[in-house]
């Protein structure tokens, strides 16, 4: 009885925490599929092109003061890699690569 109440609550409390996610998510963002953003962020190297462009880990291209300040900008800047490196992303694909980016560097709401 008291493993099924634990249980309970800890389904409960996941659902809780995935609902606090999605209303932090950027409308932008919002059905964006993220492992296609992640598998298209590996298959085209981002990492080693940012890391290229700023040194070291590339991590130093995220958030340049004042730069990118909103969801929708970010989105841009991604769609800007894809036309001036020719990716040939599908809108979806760029949303799903910016909304990786959000999730992992940026945060915007």
């Amino acid at each position: 009885m008291i493993r099924r109440g634990l249980m309970t609550f800890a389904a409960l409390a996941g659902c809780g925490l995935a609902s606090l996610a999605l209303a932090q998510t950027p409308s932008i963002f919002k059905d964006a599929d993220l492992a296609l953003g992640e598998k298209l962020i590996a298959e085209h190297r981002c990492v080693e092109c940012h890391a290229r462009k700023v040194g070291g880990d590339g991590s130093a291209i995220y958030r340049p003061a004042g730069r990118i300040s909103s969801a929708g900008f970010l989105r841009g800047m991604v769609e800007q890699c894809n036309t001036e490196l020719n990716l040939g992303l599908f809108p979806e694909e760029v949303t799903a690569v910016g909304a990786v980016l959000n999730r992992d560097h940026y945060r915007f709401k």
